[in-house]
């Protein structure tokens, strides 16, 4: 029966690990752990964490960081988009130059 006390969602029950939303932050925040732990800055973020706004939708929460910690992050951004452009200039003249022959 659909009016069955079983059947209906109750907000007072509800429970995060119910949200696809949750996983996502929590996955994301795994992932950006990780990449944290290999650029040895693990311990610069110490309040990050998955969350969850009012809505259900999944947050990362990065907390404060002191400058240089930020300095650090921005530096390690500039190198990894400058690598990957470098890439997508060899690939891309590769992939051109593979054309010409043919």
């Amino acid at each position: 029966m659909r009016d069955d006390a079983t059947h209906r969602h109750d907000a007072a029950t509800w429970s995060p690990l119910e949200s696809d939303g949750w996983y996502a932050a929590r996955n994301a925040t795994t992932a950006l752990r990780n990449a944290l732990l290999s650029a040895g800055l693990e311990k610069d973020f110490p309040y990050l964490r998955a969350d969850l706004n009012a809505f259900g939708h999944g947050l990362v929460e990065l907390g404060r960081v002191s400058p240089t910690t930020a300095e650090r992050l921005a530096e390690l951004l500039r190198l990894a988009l400058a690598s990957g452009m470098q890439r997508l200039q060899e690939g891309g003249g590769a992939a051109e130059h593979r054309t010409r022959e043919d």
